[in-house]
Formats: C-alpha cells, structure tokens, sequence
C-alpha cells in the first residue's frame, strides 16, 4: 500500500496548468522546490523560525553524539518527526511529482512540523534558563513573549483575511500590492471569493445589469432579483470577468485591454473589466488587421465560421454575424506530431493539447484568433460551441479536422481501412457473448488500428455516421504487457493496465464521425482488448518489427526448415520460425495451436502439469506479418528443456487444418 500511495501521489494523471513564481507551468512539470516553497511562504513566520531551531538543535545534537539519537526517547521521537516531515518533500523533489494548489496534498507535513517548532521552543527556554551556565535573567519569560507575539501577529493576520485565510501569505513574498502577489502564484483555487465579488460589483453598479464573465455556478447563489441583474454574457460582451488569478492561459488576450484589478475586503478575487464595447482603438485596430490578413489566404475549413492558418495563427472568421448570434467559444485540439516538442497538455495524459478563445464583434463582423506554438505539428481538431455555460462546456455546434503535417488523420486512417478490406478477419470466438462486427456481428463496431509513428505507438478510433449515443458511451481499453514488472506495482494482480476513456478526452466528432487518437505506454505490450460495454469488442496485437523480420528472413536462405508443411518451419535456438514463401491473407487468417511437450514436467506452470504440456497458441499478428509476399512469424520459446513441439492452425467450426511436429531434445 506504501508503494501504491507513492506511486498515484508522483504520477497520478490530472495535470492542470499552474500559476507559480510568475509563470505558468504544467503540474507535472514543477521545479523541484515547488512543494518546499509553498511551505515557506504560507507558513507563520515565528513558526517556521521554531521549527527550523528545533530541527537544526536535533541535527547538532546529533553530529555530536550520535548514540543519543537512539538511547533518548526524546531525540528518537524528533528524529522520526524529521523523517516525516524531510522524506516526502524530498521524494516529491526526486520523483518529479505532479503538483498543483499549493500544498494541500501535503498538509499532513504541518503536523510533526509543529511539534518540531515545539521542540525548538523548548530548546531556546532550555538554554535561556540553564542553571550550569550564567542564565540570562528572564530568558524563559523572554523567549515565550516573543514567541508569543509572532503567533499573535500572524493568527492578527489571518483574523483580517477572514474569511478567506485560507490564502495566508507571510511575509517572505512581496505582498506590498494583491496585483504582485495574485501575478505570482495561484490563490483563491477553490473560488470562495466568488461570492463577495459579485456583491461588490452589484453594490458598485446599483440598479444597472452586469454581463459577468465566470464559472456560472456561483451566480445561482445569489438572490432571485441579484440574479436578474447578472445575465450570462455572449462572447467577449461582458462588463466584467471574475478570476481566481489572471487567465494568462488565452493565447488572444494580447488583443484585450490590460488586466486591471481591485481588492475587496481582503478578498483575492480579480474583477476584470471585459467588454468589447470598451475596446480600445489600438483593439480594434489590431483585430482588423488580423482579418485582412486571414482573408489574404485561401480558408482550411469553411463552416458556419471560416478558418484561416497564417503559419501557426489560426483566425475564425464570420462576416455577417448577427447581433443576437449566441455565445461562441472557439476550442483547438493538437494531436502533436512530436509530444516531445511542447509541454505536457493540460488535463489528458499524453493525448491533446487544448487551446480555446472567445470571439469579439465589430459590427457585423465576428472574430476569434488562435495562436498556435511555432513548433507545432500534427493534427487538429477545430471546433465551435455554443457556451451558455462557461468556456468549453456548451453544446458543439461543429468540429471539422485539420492536418498540420503529412500524413493527417484522415489519409492515414483511409488508408488503415484500404488495408483491412483487403484482409479476410481471423475468426476469433465471442468475448462474453459479444461479437466483433467483422466476425459476423450485427453490432455496428468502430475501426481500430495500431499505429507507429516516431518509434511511439498509438490507437486509432473511427467511425463514420457516428451517432452521439455512440460518442458518449464510454470506450473501455485494457493493455496487457509483455512483463509484469512493467507496471506499476498496485496493478500487478490484475496483470493489466486499464486505461478507460471517453472519447472527448482523446478526439472529437468532426463532421459526424468519430475519432480518437489515442497513444500507448513505452513499455512492450503482449495484447490489446478494447470496447464499448456490451455493444463490440476487439483484440488487437502490435506489429511485429518489420526490419527484425526481414533480417531474419534473410538467416534462413543458406538452411532446410526442419519440418515442411502449410509453413515452413525452423527451431532456432530458443525461437520457432514459421515461413511461407507465397502467402496470401487467407493463409494466417485462422488461428495458430503451438504445444510443447517439455523434457520434465516440472517446468510446466503449476496449472499446465496436469495436462502434461505448455500452451502458446496464438494468432498469426501476434509474432509474425507479411512483407513483400513472404509470411514469416518468430515466436519465442520458454528457456527449459523441449522434447516435442506440435503445432499447426485451427478453427472452431472446421477444426484442425494442419499440423506438424518437430522431436526436441535441444
């Protein structure tokens, strides 16, 4: 369970973008110090004095006589305390963990911290007042008053921030204006000066109707007629924005006016005018002119919105865009050609980077603008929604995809499907009464293909005419690996590595039709199973190495096979080759059957002894592929002593089709 703990705290999957030290980073990307710092400088002054008096006083004790450490119970608990309160910040450090929101994941550090400020306290009260030295007159009244006096000043503090103190600050960061401090580090995460802001802003604007940009949620608690007087605002029309911290996420606020901010009671909310109608002409001008340039080039999709790219600019672009149009939100999901060429995306593991903008209006024109990272390559997926709600979470109102680098998506999953119609499918028993499409089902499965690209491995999810009941219905993906010890530990009994997703955190559904890009851990992968609940199932085995393949091809031309049959086969070393020289699709379509019969039984797994041999059945796309108009599969034996080996196809229905054996003895 310890190693379970360790492993979700360092590598769990949610990863936000986080404001700290001025920028703005990936949770799974923090410095090393992040965790440490936070402690620093949300912890009281004069208890983190204490604290570091006691550790530093247990330390020297230490150094100079270390037997004490164990022979005192005293010593012996404060060095356990340490150990509590050093070894998960350190193992954060080391690890690389995924950190966000300060350091609430680690709140159970304060506790023996506390006590270690404890016993710095009673260190200082110790030599003050020690009786074989001169002791200073008054030290332990002294040492205590002013103990007491910082945690005065400190609980006077928190008592003025109430009752938001849960965004203490000391003074180790520059807290002289709330716009410094709100610029360096994320502060109010859980939102709960919401609530006072739009009081504020009624209060401030008596009598008149606010457009209020902000998670709409919060506006529910206010009363009925306050409400009214808070309508949800369409596009960038909203007289103020409420934010926890500057949004320096929206790659368009370039072209918005400078954030201004107010403090309101001691709050940490950031109330942002936000108005297109108090745009300023330098706005303006800067919008107008990213239009004339869109409309330089030729549209990559043209939809209820046109979209223009000017290198890595995108500009959604709508001419005659009525007043009453609804609220729009612009979203672009990047599949990178190369993860490594842009930091970790927020939210999903490894699929999509996403970026998103509201649009403006001048006049009858509307227009929302993108900017892309300069590295950026791969494919998009350029959407429209219409966001009653907050950001991303209104209804879609179209997606279309977009190539960025060659092949895209579409070619290449026109050509997956070229490719597996000219394939006759391996018939393959129902898995819990459920068939695959293509093995004579009537369900309406999607496509799914192993792709590789970069030396990575990737699943490709598509279908056409794809209904939103689809869409929606969660995909179930289980990875089995070569080697156990591949993943992480708390997995180990299950012996897989279960990925379930929905398709909106891997793709979309542009243009009606489904697609999900979805990529696989490092780590070598025996089998793939994956589907939608009851409706299809597939299992899927990645590519064997072409190049390994043809190199072993290549070994077999100056040798006989041992044993001829269907295929040809070779026992080299610790591997059986199986080779046909004209192979059609037919010809590996149906299963293969591999016994071995070994030397002693007692190599057997226990639950094979009884049955007297080992079973290596397995499909043809399991080791081996076609090149050229070869088939060759290399299917790895086990290490102990082989006396026969059988093995030949099969099906359920037509039985055995042909078989073979080979004598062992080596």
């Amino acid at each position: 369970y310890l190693l379970t703990g360790l492993n979700l705290t360092a590598w769990h999957p949610f990863i936000e973008l986080e404001l700290f030290q001025g920028r703005l980073l990936p949770s799974a990307a923090m410095p090393p110090h992040y965790g440490l710092t936070w402690f620093g400088i949300t912890t009281p002054p004069p208890l983190l004095l204490l604290g570091l008096i006691g550790m530093a006083a247990l330390l020297t004790q230490g150094i100079a006589r270390p037997g004490s450490l164990f022979r005192n119970n005293r010593r012996r608990l404060q060095g356990l305390l340490l150990a509590c309160f050093a070894l998960p910040l350190l193992a954060a450090a080391l690890l690389a963990a995924n950190q966000y929101n300060g350091w609430p994941q680690s709140y159970f550090l304060y506790a023996p911290f506390c006590l270690l400020a404890a016993g710095g306290l009673h260190w200082l009260l110790t030599v003050l007042t020690r009786p074989r030295r001169r002791p200073i007159r008054g030290g332990g009244l002294v040492s205590g008053g002013l103990a007491g006096l910082g945690l005065a000043l400190a609980l006077l503090q928190i008592v003025q921030l109430y009752p938001w103190q849960y965004n203490y600050f000391n003074f180790l960061v520059d807290r002289t204006t709330p716009e410094r401090l709100r610029q360096q580090y994320r502060m109010d995460y859980l939102q709960s000066t919401y609530q006072a802001g739009l009081d504020y802003l009624l209060e401030r604007h008596p009598g008149e109707t606010l457009a209020v940009r902000g998670e709409r949620q919060h506006f529910n608690y206010r009363p009925a007629d306050a409400r009214q007087r808070l309508p949800a605002p369409e596009g960038r029309n909203a007289d103020y924005a409420l934010l926890p911290q500057p949004d320096l996420s929206q790659p368009a606020a370039a072209f918005n006016l400078p954030y201004r901010y107010r403090l309101y009671n001691n709050t940490l909310t950031a109330v942002q005018p936000l108005t297109a109608a108090k745009m300023t002409d330098a706005a303006i001008a800067a919008y107008r002119e990213l239009y004339r340039q869109a409309l330089a080039g030729e549209p990559i999709i043209r939809a209820d919105y046109q979209v223009y790219l000017e290198g890595r600019r995108l500009a959604f672009v709508k001419e005659n865009c009525s007043p009453t149009e609804p609220d729009a939100w612009f979203g672009v999901r990047l599949f990178p050609a190369d993860p490594e060429t842009l930091p970790p995306p927020q939210y999903h593991r490894g699929s999509y980077v996403p970026f998103g903008s509201y649009g403006v209006r001048l006049g009858r024109l509307c227009l929302a603008v993108i900017q892309l990272p300069a590295a950026a390559g791969g494919d998009l997926i350029l959407q429209q929604r219409n966001s009653g709600n907050y950001g991303p979470a209104g209804l879609p109102l179209w997606a279309e995809l977009y190539s960025l680098s060659r092949p895209g998506l579409r070619e290449l999953i026109a050509d997956y499907r070229r490719q597996a119609a000219a394939v006759a499918p391996p018939f393959r028993p129902p898995f819990n009464g459920v068939q695959d499409e293509r093995n004579g089902g009537a369900t309406a499965a999607f496509d799914v293909f192993i792709d590789r690209e970069d030396g990575r491995h990737r699943l490709l999810y598509t279908k056409a005419d794809c209904a939103l009941a689809e869409y929606e219905t969660p995909v179930t993906l289980h990875i089995y690996p070569e080697r156990l010890t591949d993943l992480p530990f708390y997995l180990w009994k299950g012996g897989l590595d279960n990925r379930d997703f929905a398709l909106d955190a891997y793709g979309g559904r542009p243009g009606g039709e489904c697609i999900a890009v979805v990529p696989l851990p490092d780590y070598p992968i025996q089998a793939l199973r994956t589907g939608q609940a009851d409706l299809w199932q597939k299992e899927l085995y990645p590519p064997a190495d072409t190049d390994y393949l043809r190199a072993t091809y290549a070994t077999l031309s100056a040798i006989q096979p041992d044993r001829r049959a269907v295929f040809d086969l070779y026992w080299q070393g610790n591997q059986l080759i199986y080779l046909r020289e004209t192979c059609a699709a037919t010809d590996t379509a149906a299963n293969f059957f591999l016994h071995l019969l070994p030397q002693d039984a007692a190599d057997l797994p226990a639950e094979r002894q009884d049955a007297g041999f080992a079973n290596l059945d397995f499909p043809f796309a399991r080791w081996g592929g076609p090149f050229d108009s070869q088939c060759l599969a290399a299917v790895p034996l086990p290490n102990y002593p082989i006396k026969e080996i059988r093995t030949g196809q099969h099906t359920p229905d037509q039985g055995e089709l042909w078989a073979a054996e080979l004598a062992g003895g080596r």
